[in-house]
């Protein structure tokens, strides 16, 4: 490539007598290697981008568990290959939580199955319409035993969100029986019947969905399993009462975060964008709350009024949306008072029954810090197994070689995986089925490994120092 200068009458300018034509010819070869570099650079940075991005230099390992040596756990390593076996996520895109957690809450799952069940209405106390979907077993359970999963779906879910559907399958498919809350206000087309929707701890539709399976299923053992908000309003219907335990064989959560007080705090950060999800969960949040306004509105016992709303329109967080709108379906005065009394952290260590508590290091929506409630908890009470998975996201767990998903998830498979060896434990003891609690609870009571009252005391001080909040017992 040469330069040239021309010269016009016009324009006079003195001849570039220092630049002879052999000289100028040495700038050809140089420019075009420069403009190379420069596209190096650029493929390089952007490949760097990409490597940060899709977290493509992390490696795959086998999920970290927290527990005590007990003779259930060890029973549970040798049952469940899941523990030990690396989780091995999508080549391409897997090891991002960010794509996972986006993949779930745009598609949910691959392919799912269309499940044939019925729809239940319980009228509750206060003129509610609470709903459930019951699934039967599409064959029996390995160990001949009647079990229904008892199933409390994330934030503003339904058994109807693909996830939902693909679980529920493949257990029915394992032989349990599927029940599935639908939070109240959630499922499409079922309108309010009091000026109230479902929130972050109530658990009164949840209890009874499980009291009409006690019912209806004299004979069934209950596995309670929690997704993300779910998982919090499991763990706190179970340390309720000790009465909410009979026939529990175990619990399972998913991705929950355990204090909503802390985690308020955390969702206002930056960090990993838990503020841009913050404001995608609240615009969902937001359009829910407004599809049920003339229910909310038009009955009289509401306490939602225009004050109110407007401060809906303007709310860009869930913070805002739970202090405007639903603390006041229980009439908290404050959204602290709001975030303490319905969080699980106040009753999870009064739970006997084998606690499976699953995150994923890598969830955009949980911060590091409320990962070690959990720990804390599995470190001090034998009938906790904390599982941690390095990869996953938020209630993704997506599995596949390359860059397709398969159709089940690891989150799927370790539940089901986990549930399975309980009935197993629970089959092969037969004092605990002669004892007048048919639960997995009074198996670790009769094997010798307690959770005495002072312990759980001493748990409750070591969760709420892992806080740094005051405790506050109902």
């Amino acid at each position: 490539m040469y330069f040239h200068q021309s010269q016009t009458r016009s324009s006079p300018v003195a001849p570039m007598s220092a630049l002879e034509d052999g000289d100028m010819g040495t700038f050809g070869p140089e420019l075009p290697a420069m403009f190379d570099g420069v596209k190096l650079a650029a493929v390089a940075t952007v490949l760097y981008v990409i490597v940060r991005c899709l977290n493509l230099n992390s490696t795959t390992a086998p999920p970290e568990v927290v527990h005590q040596v007990t003779a259930l756990s060890r029973y549970l390593f040798k049952s469940c290959p899941l523990l030990t076996k690396e989780y091995i996520p999508p080549l391409l895109w897997g090891k991002s939580g960010h794509i996972q957690t986006a993949l779930y809450g745009k598609m949910g799952r691959v392919n799912s199955p269309t499940l044939h069940g019925f729809r239940k209405f319980l009228t509750m106390p206060d003129g509610a319409t609470a709903t459930f979907d019951l699934f039967e077993a599409l064959g029996d359970h390995s160990t001949g035993d009647d079990v229904t999963m008892v199933i409390c779906p994330g934030i503003g879910n339904h058994s109807e969100q693909n996830y939902i559907r693909t679980f529920v399958d493949y257990c029915q498919r394992h032989g349990y029986r599927c029940a599935v809350l639908n939070h109240l206000g959630a499922p499409p087309n079922v309108e309010l019947t009091s000026p109230r929707m479902f929130t972050y701890g109530c658990t009164w539709e949840y209890a009874a969905m499980v009291g009409h399976i006690k019912q209806a299923f004299p004979q069934t053992l209950l596995v309670v399993v929690g997704f993300s908000l779910g998982g919090n309003i499991a763990c706190k219907f179970l340390g309720e009462s000790p009465s909410n335990q009979d026939r529990v064989l175990c619990c399972v959560t998913v991705c929950q975060g355990y204090s909503a007080l802390r985690a308020q705090e955390t969702f206002l950060q930056w960090d990993q964008c838990r503020r841009l999800y913050n404001f995608v969960l609240a615009d969902r949040m937001k359009k829910l709350i407004l599809s049920h306004r003339s229910s909310l509105l038009g009955l009289k016992s509401s306490n939602i009024g225009d004050v109110e709303l407007s401060k809906l329109y303007a709310a860009t967080s869930l913070m805002q949306i739970d202090d405007s709108i639903m603390r006041k379906f229980h009439g908290h005065s404050s959204l602290k008072e709001y975030y303490e009394k319905e969080s699980c952290l106040n009753y999870i260590h009064k739970v006997s029954v084998p606690l499976f508590l699953v995150n994923s290091s890598d969830d955009p929506l949980i911060h590091q810090s409320l990962l070690e409630i959990p720990r804390a908890l599995a470190e001090k009470m034998p009938n906790v197994m904390f599982v941690l998975t390095q990869h996953g996201g938020h209630l993704g767990f997506f599995e596949g070689a390359m860059l397709l998903p398969q159709p089940l998830t690891w989150m799927d498979k370790a539940i089901v995986e986990y549930a399975d060896a309980l009935c197993r434990w629970e089959k092969n003891r037969p004092a605990c089925r002669r004892s007048g609690r048919r639960d997995a609870g009074s198996c670790l009571q009769r094997t010798g490994v307690t959770v005495s009252e002072q312990k759980r005391a001493n748990v409750t001080s070591d969760l709420h120092a892992v806080r740094g909040e005051k405790s506050v017992f109902l």
